[in-house]
């Protein structure tokens, strides 16, 4: 196998694409080196905080997971996915132990500012190639200088796999012993929930199955684009979540209690919550005025925002957070459910009124940010729950039609 020389500047040189018709494209990948690490994180029982009406606070663990391990090293552009209910960094091999260090720190955090228990691993790249999957690499452009990754190969799959399996991450596991904080700095929850311009929100997982899957991405992007009516590979779709008019900020915010104690944890609550209400004032005023307020150019970071979101990614399965008018959240149903029943294709489906956004915030001076987008009540989560459903279910029928293709002894063991 051929892969790329192993550095710690190995994503930072990847060339990048801002065509989403191109994830699917073969080509714009790389293999991950070898020697690199993927630092993976998941909220245990994430459903059960759903159900209790704790979907921002999940939100907020999982981003705070990509912040702490982005932090461990400002100097290094690294990759990054973020999973509504937990997310998956890489990085490269001198920084595996500071990584590790921070991500016990979420891990404190999380179950003393938010009662949730985070799983927590430092998984090898060359381990899940050891196991016979790859992980490949591309890089998609926001904006000048935000980026997603996009993944494929398998290994995160894979990854994931190894993390909830209790057994198996064993070797991989960072160590219940190790106590150390999070650098959570640029990490907020300040916009209020994103009422659907359209309609609903829909939260979509889809995996292409069978022999050809990695080469099935661009018929299952048309497919989509035909269910629609629309075109969601357009660099500015009218299905994005986040536009100008859905964007709603309020003082106090409601997620300034979440946000206290979470930055808090580290540094203080009380000193968080007078940094943050600052934060909050200028910001309102350069709101409400259109006025420059140091690094905040209103106009510039509004129009930025919209661009700099993530509801459109892949890693092996496509994850999208659309605002669809009703009729297309019923097409787009029906059009998956009849690709699932020809077995091109597994699913999981989650509406919702409204989106979510949390926010990292690098520089607005250098226009650097980037926001993760879900559906409230659940979204992306329960989307991969249902997902998850109909692939065991696939895996169940395979290994029953393999039963009974096997031959029978005659009684006595006669020929």
């Amino acid at each position: 196998m051929t892969t790329v020389r192993s550095n710690r500047e190995f994503y930072t040189a990847l060339p990048t694409f801002s065509d989403f018709s191109r994830v699917g494209d073969p080509e714009v990948y790389r293999p991950v080196p070898d020697d690199w690490w993927l630092m993976a994180a998941d909220i245990v029982r994430s459903t059960d905080a759903i159900a209790a009406g704790r979907y921002k606070d999940v939100n907020m663990i999982g981003a705070a997971v990509i912040a702490a391990l982005l932090a461990v090293d400002r100097s290094v552009e690294l990759p990054f996915v973020f999973g509504g209910d937990g997310a998956t960094v890489l990085v490269p091999p001198d920084l595996k132990e500071d990584a590790s260090m921070a991500l016990a720190g979420v891990r404190n955090m999380a179950r003393q500012a938010a009662g949730l228990t985070l799983r927590v691993a430092a998984i090898p790249i060359s381990v899940l190639r050891a196991g016979g999957v790859d992980l490949r690499l591309a890089k998609f452009e926001l904006s000048p200088g935000n980026h997603l990754a996009m993944f494929s190969g398998g290994g995160l799959e894979r990854a994931e796999a190894i993390l909830k399996d209790e057994v198996a991450v064993q070797p991989f596991a960072i160590s219940a012993e190790t106590r150390s904080a999070a650098d959570l700095d640029g990490l907020s929850c300040r916009w209020e929930p994103l009422p659907a311009q359209n309609g609903t929100i829909v939260s979509l997982i889809v995996r292409p199955l069978g022999p050809d899957a990695d080469k099935a991405l661009p018929r299952l992007l048309s497919g989509l684009n035909a269910a629609l009516g629309a075109d969601l590979l357009a660099q500015h779709p009218h299905s994005a979540p986040v536009k100008r008019e859905a964007l709603r900020f309020r003082f106090p915010p409601s997620g300034l209690a979440l946000e206290t104690r979470v930055l808090g944890w580290r540094r203080g609550r009380l000193r968080t919550l007078l940094r943050t209400v600052f934060q909050l004032l200028a910001f309102l005023f350069a709101y409400a005025t259109g006025r420059r307020i140091g690094p905040i150019a209103m106009e510039r970071y509004l129009a930025e925002l919209q661009q700099n979101t993530d509801y459109r990614k892949f890693d092996d399965t496509l994850r999208l957070v659309l605002d669809l008018t009703p009729e297309q959240a019923a097409a787009i149903a029906a059009h998956l459910a009849s690709e699932h029943a020809a077995g091109r294709l597994a699913y999981g489906l989650h509406q919702a009124p409204s989106a979510l956004m949390t926010c990292l915030v690098f520089s607005l001076d250098t226009s650097r940010h980037v926001h993760f987008i879900d559906g409230s009540n659940g979204g992306l989560a329960l989307a991969a729950r249902a997902l998850k459903a109909q692939l065991s279910t696939e895996t169940a029928e395979a290994r029953d039609q393999t039963s009974l293709r096997q031959p029978v002894s005659p009684p006595g063991g006669m020929d």
